[in-house]
């Protein structure tokens, strides 16, 4: 491979390189070694969370392979936060927080030490759309290795996810479940390693790489303790150095036809609302134009084919057993709306990878519906705009028999006093929940809100109660929610101007988000508000309040 390194090549020419030399032949290097390009191995692994504790044999069998492939190794870690730990507490902040920070972490490791490429490997939220953005920006040879989802937990008969817990503490707390199956339900919810196994924003994110072209195509809905996953660690490997012997690189890979794959992906899975906030950062990275009002146009092109959780009943190991990304893929190459011409990290287009692949699923499954008898008929994901929005917001519809509601504001400015709330039972049917301050800026970091969306579901109220924030929503919610309302509240955004009792209406059908009170008393509201201080002053929440952007363009501090 001499020659085709030229990034490590730096430390090969001149008298001048001598010290580097010997630097790299105190961590094995030999001489034949520095002819070989140097692969960085980003590695999530962390001991802290299921989703991420699984990692280590991944990376192993990863560089055992790049050194057969005829590269270099070098591994370095990136940090990891867990929404389904952090959820509820302070430590929330940090979760969209550290998706800039694994970007950052991966460029000053890759670019620092000038590696030829790099072979990521992550298994929590923020470890997919970090790794991307920081592959696109650094523009060098990479591919994304996902952690795996973790296998369904089992309770009487019910198939769980990390989701199940939180409905229950709903359902507990309104008389609906015994002390019995609450506890059953929390020792059974996560029985291996690996990311949560519905279709929320960790099975989002990774499935939706494959149809980027980012990671292997089939490899993103395996267990995370099955061998095929590790097998697939090491063959991503090999394919990257492949990728470095073609100078292939992201940007190559990454295009506005291929974002347009992944989103259609993720429409057609049921995806999160999170695919939205990250695939504007990705885009944002690759120097791609890509803008929310994007995925309004894919939406209403693409059906929902996969009955996944969170709305439905199945999970991502049903998925994967039932043909999985690369049976979706398939069908929407073949009905027009994927890109077939795309090129993948396997060297090939989209449409060669998916040759093999039947148009059809198979009869005897139910996790991936026909074409021709879709879920929904359009994506479930939509952009609202209207006076309370107008730089957009996310709706997520699906589940939902009616799809649009006007009712009395409750408003909370933080989610805490929302939870506090719904748990001594005084919300009612038909209320419209307002948390605000829990933008990129006002919370920072943009909580989710999964611990009150699931505490409504768990009451019964998830249909009939409407919910909006200018914060997120996990992966694993749904129910009649809008979430990266923008302007966001601490930036004077009308959120931050709703009163309780105010008439607001939320409309998925007529993309519309409306707070009914006239121009006038807006006005004289708007005369009376004053921006709150920042929540910190010190850190990187400080550093992150002074440099993220609106939701709207993907809240990226670049």
């Amino acid at each position: 491979m001499t020659g085709l390194n030229r990034r490590s090549r730096l430390i090969t020419e001149g008298v001048a390189r001598s010290p580097n030399r010997a630097m790299l032949r105190a961590v094995g290097f030999q001489d034949s070694d520095f002819e070989k390009p140097i692969v960085g191995v980003a590695n999530g692994h962390s001991t802290m969370n299921p989703c991420n504790a699984g990692i280590q044999p991944l990376v192993d069998r990863a560089v055992e392979a790049l050194k057969d492939a005829g590269a270099m190794p070098q591994v370095f870690g990136f940090p990891t936060v867990t929404d389904g730990i952090g959820m509820g507490t302070e430590g929330m902040k940090y979760s969209l927080v550290s998706r800039e920070v694994i970007a950052d972490s991966i460029e000053v490791a890759v670019n620092g030490q000038r590696m030829d490429g790099v072979v990521a490997v992550g298994g929590c939220d923020k470890n997919m759309p970090g790794s991307m953005m920081a592959m696109a920006r650094m523009n060098v040879p990479g591919i994304f290795v996902y952690a795996g989802t973790i296998k369904p937990g089992f309770w009487k008969g019910e198939k769980l996810t990390i989701v199940s817990p939180f409905e229950a503490v709903g359902a507990f707390t309104a008389g609906k479940m015994s002390q019995e199956d609450f506890e059953g339900i929390e020792k059974n919810a996560c029985p291996s390693v690996g990311a949560c196994g519905g279709q929320y924003t960790a099975n989002t994110m990774s499935s939706s790489f494959e149809a980027l072209g980012m990671s292997l195509i089939g490899s993103s809905q395996m267990a995370s303790p099955d061998k095929e996953k590790a097998d697939s660690a090491a063959e991503s490997a090999r394919v990257l150095v492949e990728a470095i012997r073609r100078d292939l690189k992201p940007r190559d890979i990454i295009t506005r036809k291929s974002i347009e794959n992944a989103v259609a992906l993720v429409m057609a899975t049921g995806g999160s609302t999170n695919a939205v906030l990250h695939y504007l950062a990705i885009a944002h990275s690759a120097g791609v134009k890509w803008t929310i009002d994007d995925f309004e146009r894919v939406r209403r092109k693409v059906p929902v084919l996969c009955n996944l959780k969170p709305s439905g009943p199945y999970v991502a190991t049903d998925f994967h057993a039932a043909g999985g990304v690369p049976q979706v893929l398939k069908m929407l190459l073949v009905n027009g709306v994927l890109h077939g011409e795309c090129m993948t990290i396997h060297g090939k287009t989209m449409a060669e990878m998916l040759k093999s692949v039947p148009a059809e699923p198979r009869k005897d499954q139910d996790v991936i519906r026909p074409w021709s008898d879709p879920l929904y008929k359009q994506g479930h994901l939509t952009i609202l705009k209207g006076n309370l929005s107008p730089e957009g917001c996310v709706a997520k519809i699906s589940g939902l028999k009616q799809t649009s509601i006007t009712g009395p504001a409750r408003v909370f400015d933080s989610e805490p006093e929302c939870l506090k709330a719904i748990m001594a039972k005084k919300i009612k049917p038909g209320d419209v929940i307002v948390i605000r301050y829990e933008g990129p800026k006002g919370g920072p970091g943009m909580q989710e809100m999964l611990a009150p969306t699931s505490a409504l579901i768990g009451q019964g109220l998830g249909a009939s109660v409407g919910l909006l924030t200018d914060g997120r929503f996990s992966g694993g919610t749904w129910g009649m929610v809008v979430g990266h309302v923008a302007p966001e509240a601490y930036e004077g955004g009308v959120i931050a101007l709703v009163e309780d009792g105010d008439s607001i209406t939320i409309d998925a059908k007529k993309h519309l988000i409306e707070l009914n009170v006239p121009a006038r008393e807006l006005a004289r509201r708007r005369k009376l508000w004053k921006q709150p201080k920042p929540r910190y002053s010190t850190g990187v929440l400080a550093k992150y309040i002074k440099l993220v952007s609106t939701a709207s363009r993907g809240a990226v501090t670049d």
